[in-house]
């Protein structure tokens, strides 16, 4: 048999050549661009926790941290803030509305919490020229007798000003009651002592006297005209003054005396009256108000009548004012109140 010759071989698997070069022409046809990225799946679990690093640098001094915070110390499961809060708004200090006068310069130092808090930490005296009037003067509340909030700690209870001395800014001397001296630098005479010129005194005002609240100066038995008087007992030997008798060992926020408070000095006391004292001063007080009505300076309502009086008459009526603006009828110094009464009636009598 002939061999196929070499062209006849090439017919033979050309088909199949064919073929497969088809396939790849089709397959590259279909072959188009990358399609967009799918949705990003779940997370997976979260990885071990890494170590802890190193501290922060230490705070500004003097500010309180969030961990450093022990509010326990004083809101615990008790009630002796509720307490003192409801004793506090049923005493005159908690109660009324004498504080809307923290409006003006002359009364901020005293009415208004703003006020009266911002004039103790300063070391000033009512009715000071540094004091300004208050444009939202609030009452009193715990913050103004109080460093509420300062510490987060015990000392929050600690007292503005921290207990120095009182000034005593009309007869520039000071009290020095321990806590009773918070008290003193708003209750002390305001009012300037008035000047005779040639033995007359001239006023103009219907309110002439020393104002309301001067129990601090009775207290040191000096503020009175023509009158020498010294300490009383009550300030010399009662732990913290006015606290002492005034709020006693419970601390009383109401500040209204108690009969108690006084038996550890006078075991065999019954009421305030101890030998006598406040009704002599109320006898007094009733005697010296009408020689004053009859010479014309004072009225039936204890008001000023404006004018130019001897200085004695004057001076009588300031003693007056003096004796019935302290309000003890005597408790708080019952020497100094009784000259200052026996004054007016030796004079106008």
């Amino acid at each position: 048999m002939d061999r196929p010759s070499g062209l006849s071989r090439t017919s033979r698997y050309l088909p199949t050549i064919l073929l497969l070069v088809g396939v790849m022409l089709a397959l590259a046809a279909c072959s188009g661009s990358d399609g967009s990225d799918g949705s990003t799946g779940e997370a997976g679990a979260a990885g071990p926790a890494g170590e802890v690093g190193p501290a922060g640098p230490a705070g500004p001094a003097g500010e309180v941290s969030a961990t450093d915070l022990t509010c326990t110390e004083c809101h615990d499961e008790g009630t002796r803030i509720v307490s003192k809060q409801a004793q506090f708004h049923r005493s005159q200090h908690g109660s009324g509305g004498a504080y809307v006068r923290g409006g003006s310069a002359s009364c901020a130092g005293c009415h208004g919490s703003e006020g009266a808090e911002a004039r103790i930490e300063a070391g000033l005296v009512p009715r000071d020229e540094a004091v300004e009037g208050i444009i939202n003067v609030s009452p009193y509340t715990c913050r103004t007798c109080h460093d509420i909030h300062t510490t987060y700690t015990e000392d929050d209870f600690s007292l503005t000003g921290d207990s120095a001395p009182a000034p005593m800014g009309v007869t520039a001397s000071s009290f020095d009651g321990g806590a009773g001296n918070l008290c003193a630098s708003c209750h002390q005479i305001r009012n300037e002592l008035p000047v005779a010129v040639d033995g007359v005194i001239e006023f103009t005002t219907t309110r002439f006297g020393t104002h309301y609240g001067v129990e601090a100066q009775m207290l040191l038995g000096e503020g009175g005209l023509m009158v020498t008087g010294s300490p009383s007992e009550h300030y010399e030997k009662v732990d913290d003054t006015c606290v002492g008798c005034h709020m006693g060992e419970n601390r009383d926020h109401t500040w209204v005396p108690d009969v108690d408070n006084c038996v550890s000095c006078h075991d065999d006391l019954e009421s305030f009256d101890s030998r006598g004292v406040q009704t002599e001063i109320q006898e007094l007080l009733v005697e010296a108000k009408a020689l004053l009505v009859a010479n014309g300076i004072m009225t039936e309502e204890n008001r000023s009548i404006p004018g130019a009086y001897p200085e004695e008459v004057v001076s009588s009526m300031w003693n007056f004012m003096f004796v019935y603006s302290d309000s003890s009828d005597g408790v708080h110094n019952p020497d100094y109140a009784k000259a200052l009464l026996e004054y007016v009636i030796e004079n106008l009598g």
